[in-house]
């Protein structure tokens, strides 16, 4: 990799690491405080939903106007200067309103500005980066992205037993140093695109109709989008309930359920930055195929035992799973993206996403109060295990049918890949 392309890796990473810590302290400790207002787990996974809903058109019409619009600060920064201080205000407010109701009005506009920052940003990365280091660059992507989520889950729960308003603020603040800081760095080492008129955002009618055409036209990628969608259901409803499972389900403090989730969250790391490595040497299909099979059996254990000695085993695969899921799935899309798309294809991207997000914390919530008997022991919560696991391993059949179109041809990823077997046109 070029001295350059590391440096633009570096840059790209700065807004991930404010939004991951963002995104944490919304899904995982927002659901603690709507516990605290007696919120039921159905509710906080309808709130937590929220984030599945706006993804479903929000992302598509916001990465399509990206690939159009034209100003003295290119296509993309715009967006993210509009979408952050949204971030910023609604997640200062999450620490002082004190009603289910309030908290998911919160959770809607966060969400809201979240895409509107996020789906322009991520399209950077195929705009400034090459597709022969697509794999790495989402591992990188993904250690910014697993170091602020680490951060949060490791402070998060010290700092809302101090205070409720703490943790939320004090993300709020790093969000927006982040992204001030890659704003000033990309302006001074990118050159911006030159002052072209400004172009109309696209209908609502024309970008779906857009992603319609992708959809119908290419087998390949509504395959690639089930899958995807399954991925962020099980990261989904992990997500909104590892802290009430380790906390209200295996009875630990807010500040032990920190140190344990912290812990874990450094292999999510690790398996993040490694996965993107493994996969562009052993081809990426290859490598998330066998890294969903040990990703959701390993799952399952939870769901079946609480047994120390088991869970000890299960947690740190559990861990690399999600790393890994961090990691890879956005670098499967890169090298299919057409140029002059890459907004409109992270939009889609996100569509198959927000799928997942809003039905993972639903499911879980309603398998949490269904299962309250069967998984006594633990309240409920182990049934979040059994929702996520079973998603991760029928993911596989996707997955499978997507590598078996690719029989005989390169694994996804480098150009001569990229001509022979890309089902999108170039």
């Amino acid at each position: 990799m070029s001295r350059e392309a590391r440096r633009r890796l570096i840059l790209l990473g700065l807004p991930t690491f404010g939004m991951a810590l963002a995104v944490t302290a919304v899904a995982t400790y927002l659901p603690v405080v709507a516990r605290g207002e007696r919120a039921s787990t159905t509710s906080i996974g309808l709130i937590i939903g929220t984030e599945g809903l706006l993804a479903l058109w929000l992302p598509i019409l916001v990465g399509s106007w990206s690939d159009r619009l034209r100003t003295p600060l290119g296509r993309r920064l715009p967006f993210v200067l509009a979408g952050t201080p949204v971030m910023v205000a609604s997640l200062c407010a999450a620490g002082f309103v004190g009603s289910v109701l309030g908290l998911g009005i919160l959770v809607a506009v966060f969400f809201a500005g979240y895409f509107v920052a996020y789906e322009p940003y991520r399209a950077l990365y195929p705009d400034l980066l090459p597709d022969e280091v697509a794999g790495r660059s989402q591992s990188a992507q993904a250690g910014w992205r697993g170091l602020g989520t680490g951060v949060a889950l490791l402070s998060g729960g010290a700092l809302l037993s101090v205070s409720v308003f703490l943790p939320f603020c004090l993300y709020a603040g790093l969000l927006a140093l982040s992204v001030a800081l890659f704003t000033v760095l990309l302006l001074r080492w990118q050159c911006p695109e030159p002052g072209a008129p400004e172009t109309a955002a696209p209908s609502a009618r024309r970008a779906f109709g857009q992603v319609a055409s992708l959809l119908r036209e290419h087998p390949a990628l509504r395959v690639f989008l089930l899958a995807n969608a399954l991925w962020e259901l099980a990261l989904g409803a992990t997500k909104t309930f590892v802290v009430l499972y380790v906390t209200a389900g295996l009875g630990y403090s807010l500040g032990q359920a920190s140190l344990i989730i912290g812990g874990v969250a450094l292999l999510v790391l690790a398996g993040a930055l490694v996965s993107g490595r493994l996969a562009d040497r052993h081809g990426r299909l290859r490598v998330t195929e066998v890294g969903l099979w040990v990703y959701g059996l390993s799952m399952l254990v939870p769901g079946v035992t609480t047994l120390p000695a088991a869970v000890l085993v299960a947690v740190p695969l559990v861990a690399l799973g999600g790393g890994m899921l961090m990691s890879l799935p956005y670098s499967l899309l890169m090298p299919l993206m057409p140029e002059g798309a890459h907004g409109a294809m992270t939009g889609l991207y996100s569509l198959s996403r927000g799928l997942g997000v809003m039905f993972g914390p639903l499911l879980a919530g309603l398998a949490i109060e269904a299962g309250h008997s069967l998984f006594a022991s633990t309240q409920g919560y182990a049934a979040t295990w059994w929702v996520a696991g079973l998603a991760i391993l029928l993911s596989i059949l996707p997955l499978r049918r997507l590598r078996g179109e690719r029989e005989d041809r390169r694994e996804l990823g480098g150009d001569e890949a990229r001509r022979e077997s890309s089902p999108l046109p170039e």
